[in-house]
């Protein structure tokens, strides 16, 4: 993945199966929005990426494998030091993909915000 993306990328992949996959990123004062929390955009980076994984593992590498929509609801506050973020697959169709992604701040029992992504594929 890190490859794809000319700067890098700042999470990893800590499990990526048939069951679902799961991104680590650790975050720090440059993740904040005002009022301590990490932020909105870091927490949709996070879900994108783990949807963008989950699909790839499924269809192989495709460039044209992109967001068509990302649905999120922010649960609760996420503080500082780590994000994750836990995806499955919905549905893997020929022109559309569907994933689920919770994401928590370390405990599982804790999430902190719930997505789910849309991914327009073009297979050839």
């Amino acid at each position: 993945m890190a490859g794809a993306f000319p700067g890098g990328v700042p999470w990893r992949i800590s499990r990526l199966d048939a069951e679902g996959a799961e991104l680590t990123l650790p975050t720090d004062e440059g993740n904040l929005r005002p009022g301590g929390t990490v932020s909105g955009p870091t927490m949709m980076m996070l879900a994108d990426s783990a949807a963008y994984a989950l699909i790839l593992s499924h269809i192989g590498l495709a460039e044209l494998a992109v967001t068509t929509n990302l649905s999120i609801n922010f649960l609760r506050r996420a503080s500082i030091g780590v994000l994750v973020a836990e995806a499955s697959t919905l549905k893997i169709g020929k022109t559309l993909a569907l994933v689920e992604v919770r994401l928590h701040d370390g405990d599982p029992d804790h999430k902190v915000a719930h997505a789910v992504v849309t991914y327009s594929l073009a297979l050839t």
